[in-house]
C-alpha cells in the first residue's frame, strides 16, 4: 500500500496510482485529525472525496504517532494526553475517539487504536503493554459497532520480541473477532533476526482465511520473506522515502542515482520496467534532476519506485496461483544479487 501521510501519496496524483495499478493507500489518522481536521473530512464526506482517491483506503488508528511523541505524551488505561505538535493544545487519543475519526475519514479498513511496544522492553514491559492493548482491542470493536461503521476493522498482534506474547495476544483478538489480523510492533528498531524470528513465529498463525498485514515493512528482500510465510499486505514509506532521496530499486540491485557513474549513463533505470520513468528517460538525466535539486526528479524517482513495488507483489501473486513461488523466490534473489549496488560510487 503506498503511504498517503497527509491525504497524498507524496509526489503522485490519484492518476499516477491509477497508472501505476495502485489498488489500495493507505493513510495517516493521526496527521489528518492534525491538519486539516476532522471538520474538513466531515465537510468533504470523507478523505476519499478530500483527496479525489476512488479506491479503497485503509487508516492507521494514530496510535503509532502518539506513541513517537516520547516525552510529550502521557499513556493511561484510559488513553494517551499528549499535545498537538501542529499547535501545542492539549489533546487525549482513547480507542474509541480514534473510532470515531476513522469513521469520519470513511476508511474502507479501519485500524484498531493499540500500543505499539517499544524496543528494547522486557517481557514484563511487553507483557503490561499487550493487555492494555487488548484492552483497547475490545473497547475499539466494541466502539466501532456503536458507531455503526460498516466497514473492515483489523485487529493488531503485539508482544514485543517474545513469542509467548504473539500468541496470547492473537488468541485474545481471534476470540474478539475482527475482519483481518496485522503483525505489529516489527521494525521498530530491533535487529533484523529477531524481526524475522517473530515474523516466521507469528505469520503461519494468523487466520488463513482473512487478510494478513505487516505494517510498517520493508526492504523488497522484506516483501519476499513475508509473503512466503503468508503475509498479504503490507505498507512503508520506504519506496517513496528513498525515491525522494535517490535511491531506486531495481530487479538488479538498488541505484544510488546521484552517484557519478551516473553523469554519462544512456541506459533506463531497469531495462525490464515498463513505467513510464523507465520507458522515456535515462539515469543520466534522473541524475541531472537529482543534482539539480528538480521536483521532477522525486515525481520520476517515486513513480518508478512504487510500479517496482506493486510489480513486485503482482510477480509474487502469480507464482503462488501457478504454484511456482518457491522457484520465483529463488531466482528474484539471483537477481538482486547481480548488483546495481546502491553504495558505488
Amino acid at each position: 500500500m503506498p503511504v498517503g501521510t497527509y491525504g497524498t501519496v507524496k509526489g503522485m496524483t490519484p492518476r499516477d496510482l491509477k497508472e501505476i495499478n495502485a489498488q489500495i493507500i493507505l493513510g495517516n489518522t493521526f496527521h489528518l485529525w492534525m491538519r486539516p481536521g476532522l471538520d474538513i473530512m466531515a465537510k468533504f464526506g470523507g478523505l476519499h472525496q478530500f483527496m479525489g482517491w476512488k479506491g479503497p483506503i485503509l487508516t492507521d488508528s494514530g496510535g503509532f504517532q502518539v506513541f513517537s511523541l516520547g516525552a510529550m505524551r502521557k499513556i493511561k488505561e484510559e488513553g494517551v494526553h499528549f499535545r498537538s505538535p501542529v499547535n501545542g493544545d492539549k489533546l487525549f487519543l482513547t480507542p474509541e475517539e480514534s473510532m470515531r475519526i476513522q469513521t469520519v475519514l470513511n476508511s474502507d479498513i479501519v485500524m484498531i487504536f493499540d500500543e505499539c511496544t517499544p524496543y528494547p522492553a522486557t517481557h514484563t514491559e511487553a507483557r503490561v503493554s499487550m493487555e492494555m492493548s487488548m484492552r483497547w482491542a475490545r473497547r475499539s470493536r466494541d466502539s466501532f459497532d456503536e458507531l455503526g461503521n460498516s466497514n473492515g476493522l483489523f485487529g493488531i498482534v503485539q508482544g514485543g520480541m517474545y513469542e509467548d506474547l504473539r500468541d496470547i495476544s492473537l488468541e485474545g483478538l481471534e476470540q474478539i473477532g475482527f475482519d483481518g489480523y496485522a503483525i505489529g510492533g516489527l521494525s521498530v528498531g530491533e535487529p533484523k533476526d529477531d524481526m524475522q524470528r517473530i515474523l516466521a513465529h507469528t505469520a503461519p498463525k494468523l487466520p488463513q482465511h482473512k487478510p494478513r498485514y505487516l505494517m510498517g515493512v520493508g526492504t523488497p528482500e522484506d516483501l519476499v520473506n513475508a509473503v512466503g510465510k503468508g503475509i498479504d499486505m503490507f505498507d512503508c514509506v520506504m519506496p517513496t522515502r528513498n525515491a525522494r532521496n535517490g535511491w531506486l530499486f531495481t530487479r538488479t540491485g538498488d541505484i544510488r542515482i546521484r552517484n557519478a557513474k551516473f553523469r554519462n549513463d544512456e541506459s533506463p533505470l531497469d531495462a525490464s520496467c515498463t513505467c513510464y520513468t523507465c520507458q522515456n528517460f535515462s539515469r543520466a538525466y534522473l541524475h541531472h534532476l537529482d543534482r539539480s535539486k528538480e521536483i521532477l526528479g522525486a515525481h520520476l524517482n517515486t513513480m518508478h519506485n512504487l510500479h517496482y513495488y506493486l510489480e513486485l507483489m503482482r510477480e509474487m501473486r502469480e507464482a503462488i496461483e501457478a504454484d511456482v513461488f518457491d522457484t520465483w523466490e529463488k531466482e528474484f534473489h539471483a537477481t538482486r544479487a547481480l548488483g546495481n549496488h546502491a553504495s558505488a560510487v
